[in-house]
């Protein structure tokens, strides 16, 4: 049992980090990004470049990835998302986009670091063993407890800072807070570049332990959507609870149901239609309409 909380805790915290800028996008812009998973693979791409390939610290190319995928965000919401949104009315216009943006980055990947899995080697050694109840190698304990802080700190941004309640209130309404003087057009291009940040940080983290490769990213993303419909979409307590959930339900069904063959994720979704069928905002958001 202890090794199951474990492992779905430091599950929760990985996949909580992907939700959260998946669910920031939204609440800001009504926009699905579908290249939110793609984004994780590029940023992961992008630590192992600088780590790997040029030889500097791991902590360089974690924030080289923040900051590629951070600009990365804000050009893709300024020149593409910006543009569509004032001069369309139909979301699915938004939403055949962001498939284009996905399709775009998985070129872009294949063509800059290939179709081959890559990885950084082990930033810390040795195994956390507790009396054969946990066991969890230290890079892990290390990776899930930079993920709770990186959660801790956007928590922390969106509660006290001017733009992180300036991005609040244009999520709360929109047309209010332009009355009030909140600069739509910059807030929403942080806000993408926020979410897109977050992403190729998790995809920074995580290459030190999976790996990353070219078709990472859709699953990523239907992860990421699975996370936010759990917890509500455009809330962002829901999205960390979201990914805390579905890191549990995995940890317990790759155990318990490990004997059954690799029929987790049926299990998952499964579960997800009965309870969006019960609750379809989700356990935190408010009904549609």
């Amino acid at each position: 049992m202890e090794q199951i909380i474990a492992n779905g805790l430091y599950l929760g915290a990985q996949y909580a980090l992907i939700a959260l800028g998946l669910t920031l996008i939204f609440s800001l812009m009504n926009v699905l990004n579908f290249a939110h998973g793609q984004m994780y693979v590029f940023g992961g791409f992008v630590t192992y470049t600088v780590v790997v390939q040029l030889g500097l610290p791991f902590i360089v190319g974690l924030f080289a990835s923040a900051i590629v995928l951070a600009v990365m965000g804000a050009v893709i919401e300024k020149f593409l998302f910006a543009p569509v949104v004032r001069r369309s009315k139909r979301d699915e216009s938004t939403m055949l986009l962001a498939a284009g943006v996905a399709f775009f980055l998985d070129a872009v990947i294949l063509l800059l670091f290939g179709e081959k899995q890559r990885g950084v080697p082990k930033i810390v050694s040795g195994v956390f063993n507790w009396d054969m109840r946990i066991i969890m190698p230290y890079d892990r304990i290390l990776i899930g407890v930079l993920a709770i802080l990186l959660i801790a700190a956007f928590i922390g941004f969106m509660n006290y800072s001017r733009t992180g309640r300036a991005m609040r209130a244009l999520a709360q309404d929109r047309m209010a807070a332009q009355l009030m003087g909140v600069d739509v057009s910059r807030y929403s291009m942080l806000g993408f570049a926020l979410g897109a940040m977050l992403a190729g940080l998790v995809g920074g983290l995580l290459v030190t332990i999976t790996g990353v490769n070219l078709g990472m990213g859709g699953p990523t993303s239907i992860k990421a959507f699975l996370m936010i419909m759990i917890g509500g979409a455009g809330v962002i307590s829901g999205a960390i609870a979201g990914g805390f959930i579905l890191g549990m339900m995995e940890s317990v069904g790759l155990t318990v149901l490990s004997a059954y063959g690799d029929i987790t994720y049926l299990v998952i979704f499964a579960t997800l239609m009965v309870f969006l069928a019960i609750r379809p905002q989700g356990l935190m958001g408010k009904p549609w309409g």
